[in-house]
């Protein structure tokens, strides 16, 4: 029996052999221009990027290290140069609200020019009005007015002048309050001799001075209009000589941007503005003499209102921007509005708003990563706000606002992106499943896969990815025997001899590593023996602990035994896992039976070391032993497992089968064979079933029989579902050709126990009843005793108490 279930050599690991390989080392080959294996991702992605109606945004899920990040990029890069270069996005004051600006948007490469002919404008202005105002003919025209209002002037002090002279009253022009005097014979009346008057002189006099100073308030009134008229004909004037000349300076600017609306609005509004405050561009000295210097506001120059902030420009750039942001913060992503500090306060304006990734890709495609992406507060949020909305705010992260800062509320811009979030299949499933809006913005959903169909073609893909490596890293090149061990190591890393690995991450690891200790050796090419020894080493940098726990099974702190046969006691196979570096070795599992309540006692469960799928995999031990020796009386016995020297907490199904072969074993007081281990899950139909890590398992126990000592009986039990997973070291093989190690596949309870025994497990006849000399036959015979005993018990004291 046991013969017939030993796996060959050949079934051990599926070789790459090196003829299929037709060139001398892999710098004879073309570079890989193809994604391998990943026809379903791409297609998604694809679909994603030409679906161009809202929530068809991409989220990508698949293991790390498949190339999702550099697919995804290439893909999005290729597309990107089909499509029209974006617009240029400037924001602008808001002459209207300084605390609203505007955006505008610019012909793709021209938000530079544009700023920059803004302040050329600025510039030139500077000099050119200061000249307009000292032109000959601004000052002919000044004059024309100043004359003409001082004409009309002197017209009132004349008239005044004739009513005063007519009462014989004399208007002294020389002081402030202009004093009204009385003419006698020609000559100005003294007071002392005003006051020797007649009192019917006197009083006339005192009502024409009463009349001539109703008439000089009246004529100042006129005056004070007339100097009015005068200021207002001259601001006009200005106005008339500064709208002119920007007028001709704004002319190119309005020809370079005509039909761009939100331009030719703003150029408007900044005209009014110059137009309005021209006196800005006159030099002279402002006095802030004695201000006290807590007083006076940020230093800030007058003309900062008319700059513009180039948010975004697509200067020399073909097709649309694709933005990889690696460190999604809610500043980096949506945008800052930064601050400036002075005198203990903090102030901001429109010139200090900078642009985030999400502005940048407007028009194009932005990636992000989703874990980092949650990691920061605020952004998902915003990010799905701004998706489902297409328009982006730029502001303040909601905790950064506070006491003596200047909030701006930048003008929303429309947002035409499409966001590809790369991410774990968990994070996926959590934001489907709880996020009620996530399924609305990210409608595509591209999986990539981690191996593929182990093929000819394939395999000659795997070859020219060799070959794109090396030149894109400067390695050694590959000869085709270094290529068919890198071959066997992506069968080995997926566990199967039918799949490759595309997990390209680790591979890059592996060519680097081997291409090093091919230089280290002087080789010219990377060989067979250069992929080995980085193999080697890299494991030796990581078994530390392996060798810590090998050490415990030389010296006997860890009990066992592989080459005495023990009732009750089997070697089951645990795999360890530091990080992505894993190792099996074997661990005694004892089961004894007994009289006593029905049931199996986990001692793992009771002590709480074990987990959910470790005691699915015990309770279904119940089941099957129900199934084949409880069909025609009950069962009467009571069972214990447990993993001995077992200290920590133990999950899984996988040694469900080997803890029932120890149940088995004491059942039927036939032992085992120590030198056996055994691994795989059972169901209740006592089906072997299929377990992961096999190739640690076998290997593992494989290293301490070779510590113990080979004697030709060890091996290993796998399922038979597994032999395609089987991809061992060629020492394990080795041991196998010369039989000195064995490894057998099984897909029943019945196959397993009988390699393990010696003895056979039994059929049973139409009766139920199994033969004597087997296994199972003597396992039926002690629970009849059981049976029997317990019924004889009860017949003499009762049932026993709940």
């Amino acid at each position: 029996m046991a013969k017939r279930l030993e796996l060959q050599p050949s079934e051990l690991r599926r070789a790459c052999n090196p003829t299929v390989f037709a060139f001398k080392d892999t710098s004879a080959l073309e570079p890989l221009d193809v994604v391998i294996g990943q026809e379903r991702a791409v297609q998604a992605i694809e679909f994603g990027l030409n679906m161009k109606s809202p929530g068809y945004n991409i989220f990508v899920t698949g293991a790390e290290g498949t190339g999702k990040s550099t697919i995804v990029r290439d893909l999005a890069a290729k597309h990107a140069k089909t499509q029209p270069v974006p617009d240029d996005w400037c924001l602008v004051n808001n002459f209207k609200d300084e605390f609203r600006p505007l955006a505008i948007a610019l012909p793709p490469g021209r938000g530079i020019s544009f700023s920059k002919k803004i302040n050329r404008l600025i510039n030139d202005l500077k000099k050119d009005l200061p000249k307009a105002f000292e032109h000959e003919a601004y000052l002919k025209k000044l004059s024309g007015i100043k004359a003409r209002i001082a004409a009309r002037q002197n017209t009132v002090f004349q008239k005044v002048e004739r009513f005063a002279a007519e009462r014989s009253l004399h208007i002294d022009a020389s002081q402030k309050d202009y004093p009204v005097v009385p003419i006698v014979d020609g000559k100005i009346l003294p007071a002392d001799d005003y006051q020797r008057l007649p009192a019917d002189q006197k009083a006339q006099i005192d009502e024409n001075v009463r009349q001539i100073q109703a008439e000089i308030e009246q004529s100042g009134r006129k005056i004070e209009k007339l100097n009015q008229q005068l200021h207002a004909d001259i601001e006009r004037l200005m106005n008339d000589v500064a709208m002119e000349l920007i007028d001709r300076r704004l002319d190119p600017l309005r020809q370079d941007f005509r039909g761009r609306a939100d331009v030719l609005n703003h150029l408007a509004a900044l005209q009014a503005d110059i137009v309005e405050n021209f006196n800005i561009f006159i030099p002279g000295e402002k006095d802030e003499a004695g201000v006290p210097a807590e007083w006076l506001p940020p230093p800030k120059s007058p003309f900062q209102k008319y700059q513009v902030n180039v948010l975004v420009h697509r200067d020399l750039m073909k097709g649309a921007p694709v933005i990889f942001e690696t460190n999604p913060t809610y500043s980096n992503v949506f945008g800052r509005i930064e601050k400036r500090a002075y005198m203990s306060t903090v102030s901001t304006d429109f010139t200090l708003v900078a642009a985030g990734s999400l502005l940048t890709a407007n028009g194009g495609y932005l990636i992000m990563e989703i874990d980092a992406l949650l990691m920061h507060p605020y952004v998902w949020e915003a990010l799905k706000r701004a998706l489902q909305t297409k328009s982006l705010p730029i502001e303040d992260i909601p905790d950064e606002s506070g006491a003596g800062t200047t909030s701006l509320r930048p003008q929303p811009i429309p947002l035409e992106v499409k966001v590809m979030l790369l991410g774990s299949y968990e994070a996926f499933e959590i934001l489907q499943n709880y996020d009620p809006k996530f399924n609305k913005i990210f409608k595509v959903r591209a999986d990539f896969d981690q191996e593929v169909e182990r093929t000819a073609e394939t395999i000659q893909l795997y070859a020219q990815f060799l070959a794109r490596v090396c030149r894109e890293e400067k390695l050694l090149p590959f000869t085709p025997r270094g290529v068919a061990a890198i071959v066997e190591f992506g069968e080995k890393y997926v566990s199967d001899q039918n799949k490759l690995s595309i997990r390209f991450g680790p591979l890059l690891g592996v060519l680097k590593e081997a291409d090093y200790w091919a230089r280290r050796l002087r080789a010219r090419v990377v060989s067979e023996k250069h992929v080995i020894r980085a193999f080697q080493e890299h494991r030796f940098r990581y078994s530390l602990y392996e060798q810590k726990i090998h050490e415990s099974y030389r010296d006997g702190t860890i009990m066992i035994d592989v080459a005495h046969a023990v009732v009750g006691q089997i070697n089951g196979l645990a795999v360890y896992q530091i990080g992505d570096f894993s190792f099996g070795r074997p661990v005694r599992i004892t089961a004894e039976t007994f009289m006593g309540k029905p049931g199996v006692i986990n001692i793992e469960r009771e002590a709480k070391l074990s987990g959910h799928t470790h005691d699915k995999g015990v309770l279904i031990l119940s089941g099957y032993l129900g199934r084949v020796f409880a069909q025609n009386y009950p069962l009467s016995l009571s069972i214990s497992i447990t993993f001995e020297q077992s200290y920590g907490d133990i999950d899984g199904d996988s040694a469900s089968s080997t803890e029932l072969y120890a149940v088995l074993s004491s059942l039927a007081d036939v032992p085992i064979r120590q030198g056996i281990a055994v691994t795989g899950s059972v169901n209740q139909k006592g089906q072997i079933q299929a377990i992961g890590g096999v190739n640690q398992k076998v290997e593992g126990f494989f290293e301490v029989c070779i510590e113990r000592g080979l004697t030709g009986a060890q091996g290993v039990i796998v399922p038979a579902a597994n032999v395609q997973n089987l991809m061992l070291r060629k020492e394990v093989i080795d041991a196998v050709k010369q039989r000195k190690y064995h490894v057998y596949r099984v897909s029943t309870v019945e196959e397993g126990i009988e390699i393990l025994t010696g003895m056979r497990a039994g059929r049973p006849d139409k009766h139920g009843n199994f033969p004597e000399n087997t296994v199972y036959g003597r396992i039926q015979k002690k629970l009849e005793k059981y049976l029997e005993r317990s019924f004889r018990m009860k017949q003499a004291f009762g049932p026993p108490e709940e």
